[in-house]
């Protein structure tokens, strides 16, 4: 057969999206054909659900009318229709289309719960998992009539909830209402978002028509690729089909992503207030940790609780966690991104505790604090402690909008490098040490102090560098400040006394008009105060 449009049904997303017979009837046609039951089709085994005629008649039967309503738009929707619009004024006449991305298989049948992608997310402001496999779609119009006077209508496609009258209803696992809930209609998406809303059958016609090179008259498609492989097929299908260059389009796809993700260095207000609650939700959070303490010393897996009681405040107060929590106890806070969290927690070690609540919005904070697990800092573990402070103290102070973001860690790095000296650890001097040619206080800080935060935990990674690193501050960026010393056991550069004390200190500042706020300055950052909290919490 030609090549077509063919191409994105035959992936096994795809043929899901485009409709198949129900495995439960495919496996009843395969038994009455006395053929064998096809390995894809085995895994519904387990439902044992009657194929019934009288069944299926009885289950389509005596449900309460779906409810209907009248829904509120929601606060995010004027916030993203902004960010619509600068997205269409960057790429006129051409579409543009965005994936929340699919359901993605945890094991066997069982999925992960969902989470749309970042740039989905951001330009529809839909979070938690009510979408998908959605695409966004900005059709391009004439110029200046589009959506608030932009370039393009947008058209969020989605896969609306069948009714209850159809064998989806109670035989779809993965969207049927009987089996996940009901989701979010057409309209109500509309209503609550200010944006039109299409079944997500219609996306192919959505997507292609009258695609093609634009020397010859056709419309551009820019994709956000490595979301949706279906969606990817569609398109890279769709450019075979008119005679598109698919290496061409590849530059012309990663400038839509570079643009999204550079959209994203300044938050608006909105995104401003969903960190703070975020931030909020973070430290109740690391109150719960220290509430937990006691009952992980001596545990085998002292570490699981650490790890349990924040998520526990996640879940409760958000989405999620926004990254997996590093609880890290004695040497395994030396480890940058100790994850697996199953070692013991020791009296008179440090727990390093990196961690952040996602809200439902899906922004999320990311703080740490190193805590002495008996209450009390050691005299080596408070030196160490308070070189860190001072360095994130540094860094702090200089921020304000028109410095490079790179001048936060020269800050934070030549603090730490001071007191490296001064223990006599460096080999070099101070200066030589903090050249180019030189970094030997890096063996003990190999990160960076700052990475930009909003929906990612690493927020607008596809940024170029000199909007990123070499960017200018400007008020509304919002990143972390974490600077660290990480002394591991095996480390014979540095006295026995140092060797296992990890320490990082960790805030999300936000740039205002003239200077900086640290959103997480409740959470106690001197040694002294830390202890104080902490004996506060585990005494109340």
């Amino acid at each position: 057969m030609p090549l077509s449009l063919a191409v994105w049904a035959s992936t096994p997303q795809g043929h899901a999206k485009l409709g198949t017979m129900s495995t439960q009837n495919q496996n009843t046609a395969d038994e009455a054909a006395g053929q064998e039951q096809k390995l894809e089709d085995r895994g519904s085994n387990r439902s044992q659900r009657p194929t019934s005629q009288a069944f299926k008649e009885f289950m389509a039967s005596q449900w309460a009318p779906a409810d209907t309503q009248e829904f509120n738009r929601d606060a995010v929707a004027p916030y993203a229709a902004q960010r619509r619009k600068l997205l269409s004024e960057r790429f006129p006449g051409e579409r543009l289309v965005l994936p929340a991305g699919p359901l993605k298989v945890r094991s066997n049948d069982t999925d992960y719960r969902f989470r749309p992608h970042s740039a989905f997310a951001h330009l529809t402001g839909l979070g938690l998992d009510h979408e998908p496999s959605a695409v966004l779609v900005l059709e391009p119009v004439d110029e200046g009539t589009g959506d608030d006077g932009g370039h393009h209508e947008a058209t969020l496609h989605f896969k609306p909830m069948a009714g209850r009258d159809t064998e989806e209803f109670y035989a779809d696992a993965r969207h049927g209402e009987f089996w996940i809930g009901p989701r979010p209609g057409l309209e109500e998406f509309h209503q609550r978002l200010g944006i039109r809303t299409g079944d997500l059958s219609e996306l192919e016609v959505a997507v292609t028509k009258n695609a093609g090179a634009v020397e010859i008259g056709g419309t551009r498609i820019r994709l956000m690729r490595e979301i949706d492989l279906d969606v990817d097929a569609l398109v890279d299908t769709s450019r075979i089909n008119t005679g598109v260059d698919l290496e061409a389009s590849d530059s012309f796809d990663g400038e839509v992503a570079e643009f999204l993700s550079e959209s994203r260095l300044v938050k608006d207000d909105w995104e401003v207030e969903q960190l703070r609650h975020s931030v909020n939700s973070t430290i109740a959070g690391f109150e719960d940790v220290v509430r937990a303490l006691p009952r992980a010393v001596g545990n085998s897996r002292g570490e699981r609780i650490v790890e349990g009681a924040f998520f526990a405040r996640a879940r409760l107060e958000g989405n999620d966690l926004g990254y997996d929590t590093i609880a890290a106890s004695g040497n395994n806070a030396t480890v940058l991104h100790w994850i697996r969290n199953n070692g013991e927690v020791r009296s008179g070690d440090l727990l390093l505790l990196d961690a952040g609540v996602e809200a439902d919005s899906l922004y999320t904070a990311d703080i740490t604090r190193t805590l002495p697990v008996s209450g009390s800092f050691s005299p080596v573990q408070k030196t160490v402690y308070e070189a860190v402070l001072a360095a994130a103290d540094a860094a702090f102070e200089i921020v304000k909008p028109g410095i490079r973001f790179r001048e936060i860690h020269q800050a934070a790095v030549a603090v730490l490098a001071e007191h490296l000296d001064g223990w006599g650890l460096l080999p070099v001097s101070v200066e030589e040490a903090l050249d180019p040619a030189g970094q030997h206080h890096r063996r003990w800080m190999p990160h960076g102090t700052s990475h930009h935060l909003g929906l990612d935990v690493h927020d607008c990674a596809q940024a170029k560098r000199d909007l990123y690193l070499d960017g200018v501050l400007e008020p509304g960026m919002v990143f972390t400040i974490e600077p660290g010393l990480y002394f591991k056991k095996e480390d014979l550069a540095v006295p026995q006394e140092y060797r296992g004390v990890g320490v990082r200190v960790e805030d999300d500042i936000l740039v205002t008009e003239d200077g900086a706020e640290n959103l997480s300055a409740a959470l106690p950052r001197t040694a002294e105060d830390v202890e104080r909290w902490m004996a506060d919490l585990q005494q109340g």
